[in-house]
């Protein structure tokens, strides 16, 4: 029988289509592997799939977006720039990454590009509040970054010997070695491709300017090769360690590192053991001791702080018993990450912050208490950089020690650095350096010809109708208390424009604002000033006024009117209130003590993975639990009614990821009188 050519060009034809299929499905494969790897923190692997899922332009706004995000949050943010840029430059709807984007041009030193980055996402009408207020701030910083390169410490860096292409960091001293973080353990992380963390040991020269020999292990006991080991920080006598253990894989993300213990007994390091200060909602890390070993710093990003990562300390009595963890402040805590204390000689503390103003992620900075007020101040050059500058410790006296960091000219990623200034004996030290100098001193930021620098804060702002056109609202009235009484401090009335104020507020301080209008639900709106104030080094003159401005939205009061209560989560088949939703069931006690008039509908949907039944039983119950915590808050019960609606009201009928089923298992509320 003899062929045709058109049939062996379909034969062709028909072969190329299936090839061209198979490599869609392969690269659509890719790509559903990525989410799950990065959902799973798994950040290393999801970007090796994401690039598979890129090459072949499978979703590729979002795939070069979710590399851009895996790179953040492994903490290598210079090669998240071209994909935030492509991604962007390409209509990303997604507000927030411009201001990741923005900081990581910060990390890389392009300052003049970050700063613009920051006023066009400040500017974006559907940017997060608070970041909003952190990119203004962050524009403010980088104003002054030239100003903080020229302050620079008599002081030479030296790279020595055990610095590898992986990472080294943590260091501290016990006895005549050096203790640190070693990248080193036969296991990968997930998260950065690494190896996983161990803490190592090797010998210091007699001068401390260099280290002999190859590390070693600390301790057989201080090892579990499924975990990373970090942060070593002794007790003065030597015979406490506490470290940092986690990211084992338990819990998703970082939730599963933690503080741990052990004793130096005849030599011997005993097993570790967890310590009671850990928080198991939170990541704990990068402890420190006192000089005299009774208190012990570290950071911790648990609920109640200031932003990110704050740093906490607790004292130990004798017996080894730790006192409840105590927030150190909003003079050190930013809204950023503050974190890597270290106590020096004398009693100044020591940390790293992307909060305070810096040159980039992590600075050095140091803290002195005056007369009962804090000054923080920056080490300036050589100590930082616009990347990661952190974990300072001094050997033998202030003059000399280790620090790390993942600046350009490294050995590769985290590496340790030795420091020593002049040794003159009438050299000023680092610590001198950084105490306060006399206000006729030029170079002191706290001052100005000679008189302190004083800044008047104030609270304005504008009350508009919740909807796409922002309405103004006239006539509403603005109550304001302080955050921690019911006493009330002003009310201001709203004018056509919908503009009011301006209320002088405190530093330091939080305060909640009321807002009522006829027609419309009474709303609580809080306004804290943590990381807002200026920093004296930003002042240019004795005496400065600046106004923050905050926009309430008000939501007409309407029959049948139903809202979503956002982030009312319960566990698998489960109905009793997690603590998690009852910070957000919270906010409607306060919505319903606001409007005492209103009476609601409270109902519970669930998704539709089980029979009809069951989810109808199970939304119920979830329903009658939410309204008795309602009560038990004082909400009379009569206000409420409680009703579950299963799966008959599913906003995604079809759900197939876990994000489509989420949406679909919601708690709402409806207005059914007032």
């Amino acid at each position: 029988m003899k062929l045709s050519r058109s049939y062996f060009t379909l034969i062709i034809s028909v072969f190329t289509i299936c090839v061209y299929l198979t490599g869609c499905n392969s690269a659509m494969q890719a790509y559903k592997d990525g989410q799950k790897k990065f959902e799973n923190g798994e950040y290393d692997l999801a970007i090796k799939a994401f690039e598979k899922a890129a090459a072949a332009n499978i979703e590729p706004v979002q795939t070069d977006y979710l590399i851009a995000e895996s790179y953040r949050l492994s903490n290598r943010f210079k090669e998240a720039i071209p994909f935030y840029k492509k991604a962007i430059d390409a209509g990303l709807n997604k507000p927030d990454a411009k201001f990741q984007y923005a900081y990581a041009l910060k990390t890389a030193g392009q300052y003049e590009e970050a700063s613009a980055q920051y006023a066009s996402y400040a500017k974006d009408t559907a940017a997060s509040q608070n970041l909003q207020q952190r990119a203004l701030r962050e524009i403010e910083i980088l104003r002054i970054a030239d100003r903080l390169r020229t302050t620079k410490m008599d002081v030479e860096l030296k790279d020595i010997p055990l610095n590898t292409s992986s990472s080294e960091f943590g260091p501290t001293i016990l006895g005549s070695e050096l203790v640190f973080s070693f990248s080193k353990k036969d296991k990968v992380y997930k998260n950065n491709g690494q190896p996983m963390l161990g803490l190592y040991k090797v010998a210091l020269s007699e001068d401390a300017g260099t280290t002999q020999g190859t590390p070693t292990l600390l301790s057989n006991e201080i090892f579990d090769a499924d975990a990373n080991e970090a942060s070593p920080a002794f007790s003065p006598d030597g015979k406490t360690l506490v470290f940092a253990r986690g990211n084992t894989g338990k819990k998703n993300g970082t939730l599963d590192v933690d503080l741990y213990l052990s004793r130096n007994v005849n030599g011997q390091w005993t097993a570790p053991a967890i310590l009671p200060i850990n928080d198991s909602l939170a990541w704990d890390g990068s402890p420190a001791f006192s000089r005299d070993g009774k208190t012990l710093y570290f950071a911790s990003n648990r609920a109640g702080g200031a932003g990110g990562i704050d740093l906490y300390r607790t004292n130990m009595d004798a017996s080894g018993r730790f006192s409840k963890p105590v927030n150190m402040g909003k003079d050190i805590n930013t809204a950023g990450d503050d974190m890597f204390p270290y106590v020096a000689e004398g009693g100044k503390l020591y940390f790293a912050s992307d909060g305070h103003p810096g040159l980039g992620k992590l600075d050095l900075f140091s803290a002195t208490r005056t007369q009962g007020v804090i000054s923080i101040e920056n080490l300036g050059l050589p100590f930082n950089s616009p990347q990661d500058d952190f974990g300072l410790v001094f050997y033998q006296d202030l003059n000399k020690g280790f620090f790390s960091s993942n600046r350009e000219g490294g050995k590769g990623d985290d590496d340790i650095y030795y420091f020593a200034g002049p040794e003159e004996e009438d050299s000023t030290t680092i610590a001198k350096n950084n105490d306060p100098n006399s206000p006729l001193n030029p170079n002191n930021p706290n001052y100005i010809n000679g008189k302190p620098k004083v800044v008047r804060y104030f609270l304005a702002g504008n009350v508009v109708e919740n909807g796409s056109t922002s309405t103004p609202i006239d006539s509403a009235v603005i109550r304001i208390y302080p955050d921690t009484a019911d006493t009330q401090i002003a009310e201001l009335p709203s004018r056509r424009d919908g503009k009011f104020g301006t209320q002088p507020i405190e530093e330091g301080k939080s305060y909640s604002l009321l807002v009522q209008r006829k027609g419309y639900i009474s709303k609580r709106e809080p306004f804290s000033m943590d990381g807002r104030s200026i920093p004296p080094i930003f002042l240019t003159k004795e005496l400065t006024d600046t106004t923050f401005n905050v926009t309430i939205k008000l939501d007409k009061l309407e029959l049948n009117k139903t809202f979503v209560l956002e982030n009312i989560y319960y566990d698998l088949n489960k109905y009793n209130i997690r603590p998690d939703a009852a910070i957000e069931l919270d906010k409607l006690v306060q919505i319903l003590k606001d409007n005492p008039t209103m009476k609601i509908e409270l109902s519970s949907h669930t998704d539709a993975r089980a029979t009809d039944a069951y989810n109808m039983t199970l939304s119920q119950n979830r329903a009658e639990s939410a309204v008795t915590y309602l009560n038990s808050k004082g909400i009379d019960a009569d206000r409420m009614v409680a009703r579950g609606y299963g799966e008959r009201e599913l906003i995604i009928p079809n759900a197939k990821t876990e994000e489509e089923h989420q949406r679909n298992r919601r708690t709402e509320f409806t207005i059914l009188s007032y």
